[in-house]
């Protein structure tokens, strides 16, 4: 039987989480502005779509780390963020009726995110070789060298 990390540890699994928690949190700001409780800005599918990107950038980037293939998991995670960036961007635009462009600065904000992405799960991977090598290479006391007189 497997438990809730070994499920979670597939980057396809996280990002399909991740774009159902955008759809869960815009539809709650929608019922909010419905209400009448409070204002919800016609942004507000961008921001959520930023910070779930992020927060999935953030998750699947430390999961790396424990991956069993490093290489496999490199692979679905990219292909696992494009999907989910290009997916929140357009549950957004269908609940807000704005384009990435009218949103004003969240085209900037997803340049950021994905580059930033790209840049931590590099960091880790590389991380992740760095301690493999570690872990593999015999260290040995340096040997104790005679200075010449």
């Amino acid at each position: 039987m497997s438990t809730l990390a070994d499920k979670t540890s597939n980057p396809v699994i996280q990002a399909l989480l991740t774009l159902s928690g955008v759809f869960i949190f815009i539809l709650l700001s929608k019922l909010v502005a419905l209400t009448g409780l409070t204002t919800v800005s016609d942004r507000f599918p961008w921001l959520t779509a930023a910070s779930f990107l992020l927060l999935f950038s953030l998750f699947n980037a430390v999961g790396s780390i424990f991956a069993q293939s490093s290489t496999r998991y490199w692979r679905l995670s990219i292909y696992s963020f494009i999907g989910l960036a290009f997916s929140s961007a357009l549950l957004a635009y269908l609940f807000s009726s704005l384009t990435i462009s009218e949103a004003g600065s969240y085209r900037w904000i997803f340049f950021v995110v994905t580059f930033g992405y790209l840049v931590f799960i590099s960091i880790m991977n590389i991380a992740r070789v760095i301690v493999n090598f570690a872990q593999r290479e015999e260290w040995n006391h340096p040997r104790i060298r005679q200075k010449k007189r």
